[in-house]
């Protein structure tokens, strides 16, 4: 099989086709948690999101979950990611889980000929993937929705402990201390691109799902190799705050692990 078809196969969530039109319910979920209740420690840990809604029964059931272990990819030529953010005005949620920045309608990300517009990123302690079987410090996610599907593309950006993110800092100075609603910070705007690392055309690429509830497995995903860093002292404002909010690393199953570039 060559790297064209691995990739159409790969991508195409041929083995999660079930979900693969999830309903817009869904998503409105995933983009508003509060709508369910769950969490990351005990009776509301992950073990035990599918028994916690009807909802989200695909937790336990899936065969296509997030994240994984991103070991054992296969190389593949994957081309480059075309990518278009604008600045947007820094609105900030707590909404129980982790810190998220909403963005405003107009920065898209274009992946496999269709176009995914930039709805939010938000941040996990630690790293949901993993490469090798080992965690990075932090992982952010900039979530994309395509209008006509319904469908994702979450880019994941490693963070490593190491120097202080300035990109970081006017989140970190104002982000809500306590769950509640999105709060805009007048006279502040952010770009999602400074995020980035400096190496972006290297990158893993596979077909996978939501790693909060629902879990819907509805997400392309694009995780760049290349880690950003932050600070041991921004590291700990998260915890304080977010607290350690990363789920386990799920079954790979048939999936294949495509990565491209260095």
């Amino acid at each position: 099989m060559d790297r064209r078809t691995l990739l159409k196969y790969s991508l195409s969530g041929i083995f999660g086709a079930g979900l693969l039109n999830a309903s817009l319910h869904s998503i409105v979920k995933a983009e508003n948690p509060e709508l369910s209740h769950w969490g990351y420690i005990g009776e509301e840990g992950p073990e035990f999101w599918s028994e916690l809604s009807p909802d989200f029964q695909v937790c336990m059931t899936g065969n296509s979950q997030s994240p994984i272990d991103l070991d054992s990819s296969i190389p593949a030529d994957l081309g480059k990611l075309e990518i278009s953010y604008q600045d947007t005005p820094l609105k900030l949620i707590n909404n129980g889980h982790t810190i998220q920045v909403n963005y405003e309608p107009g920065s898209f990300l274009k992946l496999d000929g269709l176009t995914y517009e930039l709805r939010q990123f938000h941040f996990h302690k630690p790293s949901e993937h993993l490469v090798e079987g080992r965690p990075f410090d932090m992982e952010v996610h900039l979530v994309h929705r395509n209008q006509e599907t319904g469908n994702l593309a979450v880019l994941g950006i490693f963070m490593k402990r190491g120097a202080d993110n300035l990109v970081l800092r006017p989140i970190w100075q104002r982000m809500p201390r306590s769950e509640g609603p999105e709060q805009t910070v007048q006279g502040v705007s952010v770009n999602a691109s400074q995020l980035l690392p400096e190496d972006r055309d290297s990158f893993y690429r596979y077909y996978g799902s939501l790693t909060t509830p629902p879990c819907s497995e509805i997400v392309n995903w694009i995780v760049f190799k290349q880690p950003v860093e932050v600070s041991a002292a921004q590291i700990v404002q998260f915890i304080e705050v977010a607290g350690v909010n990363a789920r386990p690393a799920m079954p790979r199953n048939r999936r294949f692990v495509l990565s491209g570039g260095g």
